[in-house]
Parts: structure tokens; C-alpha cells; sequence
């Protein structure tokens, strides 16, 4: 009996390289190199965390040396300012395997991150509630 809906064989669970939509697939485990962790210094990226191609980056004979989803990463970045979020959902990829990504680029000099304000340095929720209703009052 035959289980796949392509016709070509029986359906064996993770059997299948592709998908006929979305053509060759990889695993997220293949992109990083096993790594769950970005780089070395295993920074942690925020989701707003914002993300800037660097003003002087290594050259294209560097970048040349980078992966097809790292050169992706640095594709979309050019193009504008985006966060870790808008990366991973543009690019199609895991937000986990984004990090990972980023982690090498930031390491290798191709990017710059600006962290997100910290809630301790966050106006008081008090004094935003004071302003809301201020302007309501208007």
C-alpha cells in the first residue's frame, strides 16, 4: 500500500528531503552546524533586537565564505533596519536558528545589534498612565 501522495513510494516519518511546493528542504540542525547557542560568547538576542549591516564589514571574499542563510540574513539587512522577528519571519527560518546565524555575522563583523532598552531604565508604568489620561483629557 502506498502512504505518500506523490506516488513514489511508501511514506517513512522524515524519509522525505522535499516537498513539492517548497522544493529542497533543510534541516535547521544543517544550517547551524549543530549549534543551538550563538558563537563562542553566547550572546542572546532579543526579538526587537534591531539589526544594521556594519559600516565597514569584511569584504566579499569573506562574505564569499559565508553561507547561503547567512548571506540571506545580511541580504535583508541592507535592504533596512529590521528585528531579530522580521528576520526570522523574512527569511522563512526558526527564530532559534536566526540567533545562530546572527551570533556568527556579529562575531565576524558583518552586523551590528542594538540591544533593547532594559525595563529598568523604562519610564513608570504610573507616570504613562498619567500621560494617557492627560491626553484623553484634552
Amino acid at each position: 500500500m502506498n502512504d505518500d501522495s506523490t506516488g513514489d513510494g511508501p511514506s517513512v516519518p522524515g524519509s522525505q528531503w522535499y516537498d513539492a511546493d517548497a522544493g529542497p528542504l533543510v534541516r535547521p540542525y544543517a544550517m547551524t552546524g549543530g549549534r543551538t547557542k550563538p558563537g563562542p560568547s553566547n550572546v542572546r538576542f532579543d526579538l526587537i533586537a534591531l539589526v544594521v549591516v556594519d559600516d565597514e564589514p569584511p569584504g566579499p571574499a569573506e562574505e564569499a565564505l559565508l553561507g547561503p542563510e547567512h548571506r540571506s540574513l545580511l541580504s535583508l539587512c541592507r535592504a533596512e533596519t529590521q528585528s531579530v522577528a522580521e528576520l526570522a519571519a523574512d527569511a522563512d527560518l526558526p527564530v532559534g536558528v536566526v540567533r545562530v546565524l546572527l551570533g556568527d555575522l556579529l562575531e565576524s563583523g558583518f552586523v551590528r545589534v542594538s540591544r533593547p532598552v532594559p525595563p529598568a531604565q523604562l519610564p513608570d508604568e504610573r507616570i504613562l498612565r498619567e500621560v494617557i489620561d492627560g491626553l484623553r483629557a484634552l
